[in-house]
């Protein structure tokens, strides 16, 4: 069976070769008396797509505002590539290149794919009138979903008229266009049929391996993460217990460390 790793502090050999583009050491956060995170000790390489699982109230989706700027640590230190960084907003975690995309997509239905793109970055021309440059954003839309293989026939569809893989693509493109090197994407995969799952596996894959797109993936399924990911964090009770490479595991195994680690916690909590 594969080592467990308790608490582990950051690691200097990740599944990729790439430098370490984000450590997380000794973050906390509490919400008056109740105590969120513990002490979060985190990294990840430059192309590498790492899973973080946990139950509900594990402390993910704290742990992500934190990351994306939307809420202060109240301990620990958040470094880029070696220097320490303590984000005052969303705008100032986006300016150092961090972006989330959550479940529900930030996208506007009524509007064509390539306006969701551009949405609040609108491209314009005929300098004080402001008029939006339509054509140049089709054209950039076009070529950017080319180059990163998304398949969107007709980029004046309204996104309300597309699948639920490809309102996804759109989002996660709309966060790559603008030279994101961290990605963060709550569930990225929830309630997608086989083909639009392989669209986004394919498109995770592909921004990891050509562009270097770092990513910090959330889903409770565990299927869905050896099929993303590299490496698998799981949270419990505020604390990363475990920290597996996907190469070196297996679905049953890592659900049995995840099982073993949680009656380890309610032994020591029991005794203390």
């Amino acid at each position: 069976m594969s080592d467990i790793l308790e608490a582990p502090a950051p690691m200097a050999d990740g599944s990729r070769s790439g430098e370490v583009v984000l450590e997380v050491q000794g973050v906390m956060k509490s919400f008056g008396p109740l105590a969120v995170l513990r002490g979060i000790d985190l990294n990840l390489h430059a192309g590498e797509v790492l899973g973080l699982v946990g139950d509900n109230g594990a402390g993910k989706s704290t742990l992500v505002k934190i990351l994306s700027g939307y809420s202060p640590q109240d301990a620990g230190r958040i470094l880029l590539k070696g220097e320490e960084v303590r984000f005052r907003s969303v705008e100032d975690a986006a300016a150092h290149g961090i972006e989330t995309v959550y479940q529900d997509l930030a996208l506007i239905p009524q509007l064509p794919v390539y306006l969701n793109l551009f949405l609040n970055h609108e491209m314009t021309h005929y300098g004080p009138l402001h008029v939006l440059d339509k054509r140049k954003m089709r054209n950039l839309t076009r070529q950017y979903l080319d180059d990163i293989n998304v398949n969107v026939p007709n980029i004046n569809a309204e996104v309300g008229q597309l699948s639920g893989g490809q309102r996804q693509a759109i989002a996660v493109a709309r966060a790559t266009r603008s030279d994101a090197s961290i990605l963060l994407l709550d569930e990225p995969l929830a309630a997608m049929g086989a083909r639009e799952s392989r669209l986004i596996i394919d498109l995770v894959r592909g921004l990891a391996s050509s562009r270097s797109v770092s990513m910090i993936i959330i889903d409770h399924n565990f299927a869905h993460l050896f099929e993303l990911c590299d490496r698998v964090n799981v949270m419990q009770g505020g604390k990363i217990t475990i920290n597996q490479k996907t190469k070196d595991t297996s679905l049953e195994e890592l659900t049995e460390l995840m099982v073993s680690s949680y009656r380890s916690q309610i032994q020591q909590a029991g005794r203390a």
